[in-house]
């Protein structure tokens, strides 16, 4: 027997859906409560069917070394050198010509990719561009002459907190299969990650990464990414990455791009606390402050200036430095976007030009010789190279890229994105000075910054 309150959520639900298919040309939904009880009974299958073929499972294979081998007494049973680990998760047909977007989680690593359609045949599958911070990688299968079936990518616009949703891929392996939900959130930007997200209830669990969440009229909301779980399975609470970042990412990698060109406001944010508003004397504590600026970028040469309080972006709200960031990601590369902003009370619109960070990105170098860095490969702190690793634009040095890790630095302790501000009480500036100081000095005093903390390190040669 169903209770009162799940048989009324059964009624708005399907309320909803009829709402929605009835008016599935529309721009925005209409809601309204059920009418009658042959609209309480109605199904999700019409979505579902309509979608599910454009959702695949992506599977990503790579060969790394069998601990067992190690030990002779497991070789003498032949246990092979090498073993195949495999992750498996989805992956959503945006254009017809085979150009599938997935999660950069289920792909990285792979050295074969492999992608199986709803009707079981297999393709394999070529990386066009892959982007580890916003988590999205576009993948691309030949089909030669046949046109697959596609999910359209919504304007997501209007979708608003308590919308249903249906979340489509392979969970655990399984076969494809389909939750349903609501929006609970949008716009989340507190789970650590260089983006925006919606989150929804619908159901989702491991191998769901890179499926589809979509909308009432088969429309393509979100790629499913993340959950916030203690078990590590579905606790209703999941992430998906809004549309609107797929649509560029995926225009990015069409258009030849390998990577995902951010443009960046160059100025340093923080978000507009109760004390914040109060001793600017704002009427609410609203907007994100600009405290610092860069010289020469977007920010700076749209006329914001220190102790700005920007309101929007491009019409969007913005209540932290993520969602300015996100903003401008979604911008064409030199687009013009409006910031409101309120200076000293009044409120002002300026018009920045969304570009990539200025500095372009040095070729990293390999550090040999004999140093506490060696088997280190660092690169030219600029805000192009920073922003792409996830670090401070406004920090200067030179930063670890990457380590070997039977390297001298490995064993030190160094770590990727270790970033050396100074060497013997001079600053660095690029990799070339990095490489002439090390090779000079017969011992060695680091400036080494780590995160937040920053440390002197002092060797002998």
């Amino acid at each position: 027997m169903q209770s009162s309150g799940s048989a009324w959520r059964s009624a708005a639900l399907a309320a909803l859906f009829v709402a929605s298919v009835a008016n599935g040309a529309a721009a925005q939904t209409d809601r309204s409560v059920p009418q009658s009880q042959a609209q309480v009974q109605m199904s999700f299958a019409p979505v579902a069917s309509r979608a599910s073929p454009a959702v695949v499972n992506v599977y990503a294979d790579r060969t790394i070394a069998n601990p067992a081998y190690a030990n002779p007494f497991y070789r003498q049973f032949g246990v092979p050198r090498d073993r195949m680990e495999r992750s498996l998760g989805s992956g959503v047909i945006v254009r017809p010509d085979g150009v599938i977007v997935t999660n950069n989680h289920v792909i990285q690593g792979g050295q074969t990719l492999r992608v199986v359609l709803a009707d079981r045949r297999e393709f394999t599958a070529r990386v066009m561009l892959a982007d580890e911070r916003v988590d999205l990688a576009v993948l691309r299968i030949d089909t030669g002459s046949e046109r697959l079936p596609t999910l359209p990518i919504a304007d997501t616009r209007n979708l608003q907190v308590g919308d249903l949703v249906l979340a489509i891929g392979n969970p655990f392996g399984l076969s494809q299969t389909v939750t349903s939900g609501i929006i609970s959130a949008l716009a989340r930007t507190e789970s650590g990650s260089d983006s925006f997200f919606i989150q929804t209830d619908a159901p989702i669990n491991r191998g769901n990464s890179g499926g589809a969440l979509v909308n009432m009229r088969g429309e393509l909301v979100g790629i499913n990414s993340s959950i916030l779980s203690s078990t590590g399975d579905s606790s209703g609470i999941g992430f998906a990455i809004p549309a609107e970042l797929v649509r560029r990412v995926v225009d990015s990698a069409v258009s030849g791009g390998h990577t995902f060109v951010r443009p960046w406001i160059g100025a340093r944010l923080q978000s507009v606390t109760a004390d914040i508003a109060r001793s600017m004397r704002l009427a609410r504590p609203d907007g994100v402050l600009v405290s610092d600026l860069y010289p020469g970028a977007a920010g700076a040469r749209a006329g914001l200036q220190r102790g700005d309080v920007i309101v929007s972006v491009a019409g969007a709200d913005v209540h932290d430095e993520a969602g300015v960031r996100y903003q401008f990601a979604l911008q064409q590369p030199n687009a013009r976007l409006p910031l409101v902003i309120n200076r000293n009370g009044q409120m002002l619109t300026l018009n920045a030009l969304a570009e990539p960070p200025p500095g372009g990105s040095p070729p990293p170098r390999l550090i040999g010789g004999r140093s506490p860095l060696t088997g280190a490969r660092v690169v030219t702190l600029t805000p192009a190279t920073a922003e792409d690793a996830g670090l401070d634009p406004f920090l200067t040095g030179v930063f670890i890229q990457q380590i070997d890790q039977m390297g001298p630095a490995a064993r030190i302790g160094f770590r990727p994105g270790d970033i050396i501000s100074d060497v013997n009480g001079r600053p660095i500036r690029d990799a070339g000075e990095l490489e002439a100081a090390l090779a000079a000095g017969d011992g060695w005093t680091l400036g080494v910054q780590r995160g937040s903390q920053h440390a002197e390190l002092r060797f002998g040669k």
